[in-house]
């Protein structure tokens, strides 16, 4: 297990957003998958995915490495952000836009008119 958890941890540390999903961003394959990838894209955030159904050390693997029980997770700048509910609550609030810009995130999508 060892192994896997240094692949994680080396695209966790790589990439500046990653979500460790069911399924592909083109192809999520379950719902909640689906809404992240569907609020990452609404905001045009830059990431990538990573489809834990490719193997069962991955699945795993990333449960033990976040230490959280669910699928998908996703990490900014290597910090563990949450699951489809944090990131759908973050996003309803608002928060997640502030969140990526404090993060130097660039998001490619349109501002909401003020």
């Amino acid at each position: 297990m060892a192994g896997i958890i240094d692949w994680i941890d080396n695209e966790v540390k790589t990439n500046d957003v990653i979500v460790f999903m069911k399924g592909t961003p083109d192809f999520p394959q379950c719902g909640f998958s689906g809404q992240v990838v569907q609020i990452l894209n609404y905001l045009g955030v830059p990431y990538k995915g990573v489809n834990v159904l490719s193997s069962d050390d991955l699945r795993n693997g990333i449960k033990e490495y976040g230490s959280w029980p669910t699928i998908p997770q996703v990490y900014v700048k290597g910090e563990f952000v949450g699951g489809c509910d944090i990131l759908r609550e973050m996003f309803q609030a608002g928060e997640l836009q502030d969140f990526f810009g404090d993060k130097g995130i660039a998001l490619n999508a349109p501002s909401p008119a003020a």
